[in-house]
């Protein structure tokens, strides 16, 4: 395994999920008092290994079709779009 690339990942997918939707869903499940936190956790970690698996599948299937290099190009524009929209927004 390529620790540089496994910590690049990391960081990377770490810092964009801090914050987001999802961490205040999982919040806002493991603050009912009824709700076992271990039960909010799993399921929540269930739920980012799907979405994870799906994002991998898709970009190995999206690599087959189109260059690696103009896949980094449109993931960039969706993250600026994206960006825009917030700021828009906000």
């Amino acid at each position: 395994m390529d620790w540089k690339i496994f910590l690049t990942i990391f960081v990377s997918v770490f810092i964009a999920e801090l914050g987001d939707k999802t961490q205040l869903a999982t919040m806002l499940f493991a603050a009912d008092k009824e709700v076992s936190k271990y039960t909010v956790f799993l399921a929540a970690s269930a739920a980012l290994i799907a979405a994870t698996a799906i994002g991998v599948l898709a970009g190995s299937l999206l690599s087959n079709y189109i260059n690696e290099k103009v896949l980094h190009i449109i993931a960039g524009l969706g993250f600026i779009v994206i960006g825009i929209v917030t700021l828009i927004k906000a």
